[in-house]
């Protein structure tokens, strides 16, 4: 597993935790207002940080640290995804997963081997393919992302949704639309956009 990040603690990332977070590169989605582009679009340049140091840094953090937060980029795409959580429990840490739910079936897997805590699914905006795949940047599969909200409906682990509000793109009007589709959710978290840098050029003026 390629690791391109590490915040080695974060007061933000996880509702009510102190966590680490790992950012894991590349992404299904081309989101054009997403905040980590590099991520995205070219991993590739990124310096990759090897587990040993990680594994380092966490086990020295344990008693600091109520868990790790993973995040991308999109952590499902990756084939090995699981053995990283495994060894995140290896140190006695509790993870939590943010993804954007367009694998419901690797997210269902990792609940079944008890291998995630928490997940934060980014909810991109109305469950319309057209205005869906304009926010997500690429055609997205609705059945999907509806099974994904679905697990977290279940309660078979504890979640959240997430949106990014744009401007002119989530209007009051779009939010009250998403907030009746969304129904009943345990936490809907409206995040701010960042205009400093974002996927497509065209929204830093934003």
């Amino acid at each position: 597993m390629e690791i391109k990040g590490l915040i080695e603690t974060s007061f933000l990332d996880w509702p009510g935790k102190v966590c680490a977070v790992l950012f894991l590169p590349s992404c299904n989605l081309r989101c054009p207002f997403c905040h980590n582009p590099d991520l995205v679009l070219h991993p590739d340049r990124l310096d990759t940080i090897p587990w040993a140091f990680v594994e380092k840094r966490l086990s020295s953090l344990r008693s600091w640290l109520d868990g790790v937060c993973v995040t991308g980029g999109e952590p499902t795409i990756h084939a090995d995804l699981p053995e990283l959580l495994r060894r995140i429990r290896g140190l006695g840490l509790s993870v939590k997963l943010d993804s954007n739910g367009t694998r419901p079936e690797v997210l269902e897997s990792l609940v079944d081997q008890g291998l995630m805590d928490y997940l934060a699914m980014d909810v991109k905006g109305p469950l319309d393919e057209g205005e869906y795949g304009r926010c997500a940047g690429v055609p997205v599969s609705l059945a999907a992302i509806r099974r994904s909200m679905a697990l977290i409906r279940s309660g078979r682990v504890q979640g959240e949704f997430r949106t990014t509000v744009v401007p002119d793109w989530h209007t009051p009007t779009v939010l009250a639309r998403m907030a009746d589709e969304l129904r009943p959710f345990p936490r809907w978290t409206h995040q701010a956009f960042n205009p400093a840098r974002t996927l497509d050029p065209a929204l830093q003026a934003h």
